[in-house]
């Protein structure tokens, strides 16, 4: 079925839900722009006092924390999950970045834990 073929109404109805989704993208993507600009700082904070770019246990508290509330919001947890540690693990490479950059990296496995979710 082509789209000159669908019932106006539901045209615009699927139109409308699109718009919807397409706002909350970009409110999304600014979200996470925030978020980053905040683990920035993060980073350079444990950069310029040595300390490791990931911490395994605040990790695992925040995992759990964002589980239970993923499941209050109806969302499932295991996407949650998936998502927050493609999250973190995107902050602690930006952290081993900015160690490295800034000759204070802790020598560490790169990569390991991933602690920085909430700029731990």
């Amino acid at each position: 079925m082509s789209t000159s073929e669908i019932d106006p109404s539901v045209q615009a109805e699927l139109n409308r839900l699109r718009e919807s989704i397409d706002n909350i993208d970009a409110a999304v993507v600014h979200m996470l722009a925030e978020r980053f600009k905040a683990t920035q700082q993060v980073g350079r904070l444990k950069a310029d006092h040595r300390l490791p770019p990931a911490d395994p246990a605040r990790e695992t508290r925040q995992i759990a924390r964002l589980r239970q509330l993923a499941q209050s919001a109806n969302l499932d947890p295991a996407f949650a999950e998936k998502l927050l540690n493609f999250i973190i693990a995107e902050v602690i490479r930006h952290h081993e970045r900015i160690a490295d950059e800034t000759g204070n990296g802790d020598g560490g496995e790169p990569g390991t834990g991933a602690g920085a979710l909430t700029g731990a």
